[in-house]
Order: C-alpha cells, then sequence, then structure tokens
C-alpha cells in the first residue's frame, strides 16, 4: 500500500509541476491508475479480512502492485528503468508467502525476462545478468522462506493450525452442546458468584425456568433446595454453596428442589468443581421421587415378608435341633447326616432372613443406635476367638497383631494402646463378624490377619487376607446393595450381597466409614474408621451410664414393688367378694346336758314340678347362640320348684 501512494504521488508531482519533476521518475498514467486501484483494494482488504484469511488478503495485495510495477517497467525503459530494483524487492517479498507467493513470484519474474528477450530484443549477455540480478534474491528467498508449506488456500503452519484448533473447539461446544441438550438430568453451569451461565432443557423443565430467564441469575433464584422439612437450606447445608466454597465435589440425595410453580420433589444433586478455586461450578441434579417411592415399596415388601417367613423357618430350626437332641430323639447315623445339613439351611435362612429385616430398618431409618464405651482390642479379641474354629477347620489362621498367640509372659509384658470408642457394640460386632466372616470364605489358603490402629481422633480396624481379591471395577459398587462380583472364582462361593452394604450402613449409623483395597487375585484389605474418644470421656461416660443402670434399676424395683402390691391388692378384693356369696359363719352353740323335746312333725318333702316357662342358656352355650336369639333368655323365673319351708317362730 505505501508503495501505491508513492507512485501516486510521483505521478502527481510529474503532472504538476512538469518542468521541475525527473523524466526518469515520471509514471504513466495507465500505471498511476493500476497504482490507485491497488491501493483501494489493499485497503478495503486490510479492514475488511478476517484474522484467518490475512495472508490470502497479502497475496491479492501482493499481485495488484507486481502487475502495478510490471506495467511501470512495460511503459518505460524495461530492464533500466529506475523502477526495476523496486519490481526486484517486491518479487522477493512476495516469495515470503509461501508456495503460492513463490509462484506468483516467478511467474512475474519470468514474464518480464521473456519481454524482455523477445519483445525488446536485448543481447544475451545484457539477458544473463538482468536474469541473474532477478533471480538472485528470489532464490535466497526460496531458501529462506519456502520451508512453510500455506497449501493451496494460502494458509501457513500456524495459520492453518491455528484455524484447525479453532474448528475443533467449535466442533467440541457444538457436541458438548448437543451432549448436554440430550442429557435427561439438570445441568447448570455456574460462574465463581454463582450466576447461572448455561442450562440445559432438561433443567428448565424441572425447575419450570425458561433459558432466558435463568441466565445471568443467581441459582438460589432458580434452583430453590430445600430441606426434609420444606425449608429453604442454610448456606451450611447447601451443596451449591459447599462445592463453590471449598472447590470440592458435593453429592447428596436428601434435599427437595421447588419448582417455580411452588411444587417440591426429592432431587439427587451433584456439583462439580471447575478447575481452580474461582472458576466455578457445574450443577446436575434429577428427580427421585419415584425411584424412592419404588425402594419405599420394595422395603416394605422386603420387611413384611422376611418377618412373616422368619418365624416358621425359627420354627423348622427348632424342631431339627430336637431331633438332633440325642435326649429328645434317636436316629441313626445316615437320618442324622441329613437332618444336620437340614438344621444349617435353616440357620443360613433364617439368617439371611434378618439381614433383609436389618436391610429394611436401614434403609427406612429405624435402626436403633444405642451407643456404650468399648475398648476396641479386648472387644476384637473375642469375636476373633469364636470365630477361630472356623478358620481352623478351613486350614487358615487368624492373626491378631495387638494380641498375638503366645506364652502369658510375652502378652504380660506386651503393651497396647487403648482404643476407646463410642458405639454400638451390636453393631460393631456385626461388623466385625461379617468382614471376618468374609475374610475367611474368599481365602483358600493363607491367613487373616487383623489390626488396630488410629490416631487422637479415629480408631481403624483392618483386616487383610490373601484371598482372590476384588477387581479394580467391581471396587466401587462393592457396598451397594445386593451387588456381587460376578467372576469365575465367587460364582461357587455364593453370597446375596447385603452383607457389605449392611457393614456399610451401621458403620455411617455410628459415625464412621468403611472402605476396601485390593488386588486381583492377591487379596484384599477392609478399612473400618470409627470416631475416638479419649481416657477422661470414656470415664465420663461409663460413670454415666453406670448411675443410669443404678436409676434404672431402682425405678424397676419400686416398679415391682408397685406390681406386687397391686397384685395382692387384686387376690384381696378377690376373696372378699367370693366369701359375700358363702353363708355366714354361724358360731357354735354351747353344750346342752338336759335332753330336748322332740322336734314337731314336718310335712313329707314333695318332688321339685318341672319347670315350664323361658328357656335359660344351659353352661357353655355359644355366646353366638344367645347374641342370635337373646329374648328367650331374658325372663328369669319367679319359681324354680323349691319347696321352702316355713320360718320357725
Amino acid at each position: 500500500m505505501l508503495i501505491a501512494i508513492v507512485l501516486i504521488g510521483l505521478y502527481t508531482w510529474a503532472t504538476v509541476n512538469p518542468t521541475e519533476a525527473n523524466a526518469q521518475l515520471a509514471i504513466p498514467t495507465v500505471a498511476a491508475i493500476a497504482a490507485g486501484l491497488t491501493f483501494t483494494v489493499t485497503l478495503a482488504l486490510y479492514f475488511l479480512t478476517p484474522v484467518n484469511r490475512t495472508r490470502a488478503a497479502a497475496l491479492t495485495s501482493h499481485s495488484l502492485l507486481l502487475m502495478t510495477l510490471w506495467i511501470v517497467l512495460f511503459l518505460t525503459q524495461g530492464g533500466e528503468s529506475n523502477f526495476f530494483g523496486l519490481f526486484i524487492v517486491i518479487v522477493t517479498l512476495t516469495a515470503s508467502l509461501g508456495a503460492s507467493g513463490i509462484g506468483l513470484a516467478v511467474l512475474a519474474l519470468a514474464s518480464f525476462l521473456l519481454w524482455e528477450f523477445l519483445g525488446n530484443g536485448i543481447p544475451m549477455g545484457d539477458f544473463i545478468v538482468l536474469a541473474v540480478t532477478g533471480a538472485t534474491p528470489l532464490l535466497a528467498a526460496i531458501v529462506l522462506w519456502g520451508r512453510e508449506d500455506p497449501g493451496l488456500d494460502g494458509q501457513s503452519h500456524e495459520e492453518r493450525s491455528y484455524n484447525e484448533l479453532a474448528s475443533e473447539l467449535s466442533q467440541v461446544a457444538g457436541k458438548s452442546e448437543v451432549v448436554i441438550n440430550a442429557i435427561t438430568d439438570g445441568v447448570l453451569a455456574l460462574d465463581s458468584q454463582g450466576t447461572i451461565q448455561l442450562i440445559n432443557p432438561a433443567a428448565q423443565t424441572l425447575v419450570g425456568w425458561s433459558k432466558h430467564d435463568a441466565v445471568t441469575l443467581s441459582y438460589k433464584s432458580v434452583l430453590k433446595i430445600m430441606n426434609a422439612k420444606n425449608v429453604e437450606v442454610t448456606p451450611a447445608e447447601d451443596p451449591v454453596a459447599q462445592a463453590l466454597t471449598t472447590n470440592q465435589p458435593v453429592k447428596t440425595d436428601s434435599l427437595n428442589i421447588q419448582t417455580q410453580s411452588g411444587k417440591n420433589f426429592m432431587a439427587a444433586i451433584s456439583v462439580s468443581p471447575v478447575g481452580q478455586l474461582g472458576k466455578g461450578v457445574i450443577v446436575v441434579f434429577r428427580d427421585i421421587t419415584t425411584e424412592r417411592s419404588d425402594e419405599r415399596q420394595r422395603a416394605e415388601f422386603i420387611s413384611t415378608a422376611s418377618h412373616e417367613m422368619r418365624t416358621p423357618v425359627a420354627s423348622i430350626e427348632g424342631y431339627l435341633g430336637l431331633a438332633l437332641n440325642p435326649a429328645t430323639a434317636s436316629i441313626d447315623a445316615k437320618a442324622r447326616d441329613f437332618i444336620t445339613k437340614a438344621h444349617e439351611s435353616a440357620q443360613h435362612l433364617g439368617r439371611l432372613f434378618q439381614d433383609l429385616l436389618d436391610v429394611s430398618r436401614a434403609d427406612d431409618g429405624r435402626l436403633a443406635n444405642n451407643p456404650t464405651v468399648i475398648d476396641v482390642v479386648p472387644f476384637m479379641h473375642e469375636i476373633i476367638l469364636g470365630l477361630t474354629p472356623k478358620a481352623t477347620a478351613k486350614g487358615l489362621s487368624i492373626l491378631y497383631k495387638p494380641m498375638p498367640d503366645g506364652d502369658n509372659d510375652d502378652l504380660a509384658r506386651r503393651i497396647n494402646p487403648v482404643y476407646y470408642v463410642n458405639v454400638d457394640a451390636d453393631h460393631l460386632r456385626e461388623i466385625s463378624d461379617n468382614l471376618l466372616e468374609n475374610a475367611i470364605k474368599y481365602t483358600l489358603k493363607g491367613n487373616v490377619v487383623v489390626d488396630i490402629g488410629g490416631d487422637e481422633t479415629h480408631v481403624i480396624l483392618s483386616i487383610q487376607d490373601t484371598g482372590i481379591g476384588i477387581p479394580r471395577e467391581d471396587q466401587a459398587h462393592l457396598f451397594q446393595k445386593f451387588y456381587r462380583v460376578d467372576n469365575s472364582d465367587t460364582r461357587e462361593i455364593g453370597g446375596t450381597g447385603l452383607g457389605l452394604y449392611l457393614c456399610r450402613r451401621l458403620a455411617e449409623s455410628m459415625g464412621g466409614r468403611i472402605w476396601v483395597e485390593s488386588e486381583y487375585k492377591k487379596g484384599s484389605t477392609f478399612f473400618v474408621e470409627l470416631p475416638r474418644i479419649d481416657h477422661d470421656e470414656a470415664t465420663r461416660l461409663i460413670e454415666q451410664a453406670s448411675i443410669l443402670a443404678e436409676q434404672r434399676a431402682e425405678a424397676e424395683a419400686a416398679q415391682a414393688a408397685r406390681d406386687a402390691q397391686a397384685t395382692q391388692a387384686a387376690q384381696v378384693a378377690s376373696m372378699n367378694t367370693s366369701n359375700a356369696f358363702m353363708p355366714p359363719v354361724v358360731p357354735e352353740a354351747p353344750a346342752i346336758t338336759e335332753p330336748l323335746p322332740p322336734a314337731p312333725p314336718q310335712p313329707a318333702p314333695q318332688a321339685p314340678q318341672a319347670y315350664v316357662g323361658t328357656p335359660q342358656p344351659a353352661p357353655n352355650t355359644p355366646l353366638s347362640t344367645i347374641e342370635a336369639n337373646p329374648g328367650q333368655y331374658l325372663s328369669r323365673p319367679t319359681n324354680m320348684g323349691i319347696n321352702i319351708p316355713p320360718r320357725q317362730q
């Protein structure tokens, strides 16, 4: 563009001051018009060309400029013109535009040399000098800039990379938008201030807000999160606020969401941070009202069925136990073997029904939790002693690190830290039994190692085995209800998939957690973490429990005394009532020594007359018979056919 301005300026100077202008720098009118066209097009391309098309615009400008200079050389002295050097410079610069620029530069120089040789008929020596003069800088430009290959579209490698990246990002953005719009869960994208930047159609349907109304609003206006009491959550309960503050993912399924019309639905909410703290979060939520209703119905069915079936199973187990007892039955060895297997199956079925009942209680929030202070080390030792025969029968050994097997002197000299926890003893026993039995069941050879550790605030129980291990893809689902690892190693062992789920729910009810570390074919280690209490707190809780136990015993004794007094009073009242219908006791008359006069003759007794009248209910008459015809039993007889002697005066 600058060269075009110079050419236009030279033409204007020669036109305005023809006498002062240098004839060798004069610009023909046609060349000036071409320079003006070049300037106009170049100026337009400068302002209108997109960033990714700058090389194509530069190639167009160079083409027009080469054409203008070619016209100048053609209308002046050709190779002897003062503008020949400028032409060579532009040809060299054009080669920097890549393959297309090199081709254009070679075409411009070759056409000029051919015109000079054929049109002007310059000598061969001058032609060679002119060719070398023009080709040398062009070859140098090709060597320096010819490595870039912008391609047919006139773009360099950097520009193509930029365009490909921009296109790829555009495609990714388009695909992401398609995917987000296709998700059936509600999706919200929030910035660091909690302002909605994106809302997908599913979220619009769930909360009742349109995209144009929701975007740029605070999420609290659109996503009204309520607690179980239908009260708006506090910042401490708000999962979105927690994720924005801590930059940690938050998940919950115990909250409700209120729609724009005021309706509430139970929701599973997952909030995931984006990048570093302050970048924003992605909120994904869905309606789980129907799922919860189905789960509640299933839990009620399981609870009812398990409760109803547990009674006959217990009866079967009891009768089988009586059949196996030599004191109550005599059976031969073959029948005893059959009944033993049936008894074991009945016991297994009873445990299954009990697990189902415990799971239904845990799901319904009816799981009892009666915390007591427990010293974990001796508590676990008792459990291990109870399961040692089962491990020994399978050829396994259980190593309890805090209290290993050894002589009494070694145990006496061993000092173990005291780990106190304030949890439900039955829950902890059930977790420990379940994990130890699983370790024994899934370990074919080797041993089971139990250890207890922790820090000032937590106690960690670990149970390690050398069994078949758990594949990595199954570990995330291991503590879900009815989930079992399905492979050739576990099919023959059996199970229901309820034990570990129940362990997780029991651990969570005690304020703890459970997890697993495992490597397939090399064994597994299960960890149970519980909150620890110090010695002073344990002592205080023990004393408090002792006082409460004494008060409870005194209250029970007082209640028993009151019950005994009430029973005695009732017995006395019953005796008095029964005595009222007995004849009075006549005191015994004194002995008479004189003979008594003969008694007057009494009339002969008459036979009792048969009573004819309203029938009276016979003994043990059914109440339904009386209720069916009460009239016949209402009237009472006035004469029962009994002769009553006259009263003696």
